[in-house]
């Protein structure tokens, strides 16, 4: 047992060796610590960033409102157009009433003419004198000229749309069974052959 002894000075030895350990770790500690404080800061700025885009965000969605309300009091909707109007030509028609800014003619996924325009002036005195045209003749087609309404957003979805025809499933339906499939009653034959 005595050759297992620790002689003092390799208990002295280890224990500095214990303290560089304990130095080290203690360095290590600090330079987390140290990434930690820079994570949450950055994290912050970040925060901060975010928060900026979203009041730019909001600034810009209602700045976009307000310059749809500003176009929607100076527009006028034209409905019963024919289809083979060009935009030329309506603005041509409607050119006695002032200004015209635009005209839209509204088009299926086919780029086919829905019969429909939206025609926008300078000034919103125009858009009294463009209703004043309602039932004018255009290309042999009476006009309606009404003035354009702002939409708003959410406004007609939701309840109340109609009733729905139900699931087939549920055996509702034309005679139908319990999968929406026709029930068999009678054996078919050829054309012409009635066995009764």
């Amino acid at each position: 047992m005595a050759d297992e002894e620790v002689a003092p000075e390799e208990f002295e030895g280890g224990d500095a060796d214990g303290e560089a350990a304990a130095a080290e770790v203690d360095e290590e500690l600090e330079a987390m610590k140290n990434k930690v404080k820079e994570m949450e800061d950055e994290a912050e700025k970040l925060r901060k960033i975010q928060e900026q885009v979203a009041e730019q965000m909001e600034e810009g969605a209602e700045a976009g409102e307000e310059a749809n309300a500003e176009a929607d009091k100076n527009s006028v909707y034209v409905g019963s157009v024919d289809y083979s109007a060009t935009p030329e030509e309506l603005q041509e028609h409607f050119a006695q009433c002032g200004t015209v800014n635009r005209v839209t003619i509204l088009c299926d996924r086919f780029r086919n003419p829905k019969g429909f325009a939206y025609i926008e002036f300078a000034e919103p005195e125009d858009v009294e004198k463009a209703v004043e045209l309602n039932e004018s003749e255009f290309k042999g087609r009476q006009l309606k000229v009404v003035a354009k309404r702002t939409n708003v957003p959410g406004k007609g979805k939701g309840k109340g749309k109609g009733k729905g025809k139900g699931s087939p499933a549920k055996g509702k339906g034309k005679g139908k069974g319990y999968y929406g499939y026709q029930p068999f009653y009678r054996p078919r034959y050829r054309r012409g052959y009635r066995p009764y």
